[in-house]
């Protein structure tokens, strides 16, 4: 079912599935809510699957600011202005590479709210000054080239060679889905990933259960970086998925929908 909101005066898109406690998908970079096709499948007859649209991706619009642009903890409170509207008292959210800094966003501002923390494909590190220095010439490239043209540039690179080789068609799609961001979405999400703060203290303060699904052959969030994040966390669930890159959910949904059902198990258990 697709449902909307109101935020900052435009609308957000979000669909729903299934019945039981929530479980929210959120999505990264590059993406849309489609990206959790696979997951939707598998999750829906154990939860209610809530998979947002985040502003400027998808269904959901690009709201005017004054600073131009959304940070991170902006879009954690459109994720409150879900479970607001949907009368959710707690949820269990998830979210990919960008999603996930979202997500800790969220668990450092209402903890309350959620049942359980995962981060997928993501880390509690601030950015390096190096990947600054790469998301600075991104910005400018999509200021010059357009997002479209950039995305195409950026998006192989977050599958595995073998996924790209066996999967043409999947990539291609993919890419095409890239083609309706816009210029300003682009360089918000680079912008606001550029000012977040280190947040390994919200895994060590955060009191509830923390997934963390990693790639072995990830080359945007490293497995030697995130690894470590995993003994912060006071009860760590950790999934590391072989012969996968950044996109696991996509390259080998059967890996990481089977991590998915034994947390969301443990979870609704305990």
């Amino acid at each position: 079912m697709e449902k909307s909101i109101f935020f900052r005066g435009t609308k957000l898109s979000y669909t729903i599935h299934g019945h039981g406690h929530p479980v929210v998908l959120l999505h990264g970079f590059g993406e849309d809510s489609s990206i959790w096709e696979f997951q939707v499948e598998a999750l829906r007859d154990h939860a209610m699957v809530i998979t947002p649209d985040l502003a400027g991706s998808g269904r959901s619009g690009w709201p005017e600011t004054a600073a131009g642009f959304l940070t991170l903890e902006d879009h954690a409170e459109s994720v409150l202005e879900i479970l607001h509207k949907e009368q959710i008292e707690n949820c269990i959210l998830i979210g990919h590479s960008m999603g996930g800094y979202i997500a800790l966003a969220f668990a450092e501002r209402y903890p309350e709210r959620l049942k359980a923390l995962g981060l997928f494909h993501s880390t509690a590190s601030a950015d390096s000054e190096e990947k600054k220095l790469v998301r600075q010439k991104g910005i400018e490239f999509t200021r010059e080239q357009g997002a479209g043209k950039f995305l195409a540039q950026v998006i192989p690179n977050l599958y595995g060679e073998a996924y790209k080789t066996a999967h043409p068609e999947a990539l291609a799609r993919h890419i095409a889905l890239a083609q309706s961001f816009s210029r300003d979405a682009v360089i918000g999400y680079y912008k606001a990933m550029m000012q977040r703060p280190d947040r390994k203290s919200v895994l060590q303060n955060f009191a509830k259960p923390v997934l963390f699904i990693m790639g072995e052959e990830d080359k945007t969030v490293l497995l030697q970086e995130t690894l470590p994040q995993s003994h912060l966390a006071q009860e760590s669930h950790v999934f590391i998925l072989k012969q996968v890159a950044h996109m696991g959910m996509r390259e080998d949904p059967s890996q990481a929908n089977a991590a998915l059902l034994g947390f969301l198990s443990h979870v609704n258990e305990n």
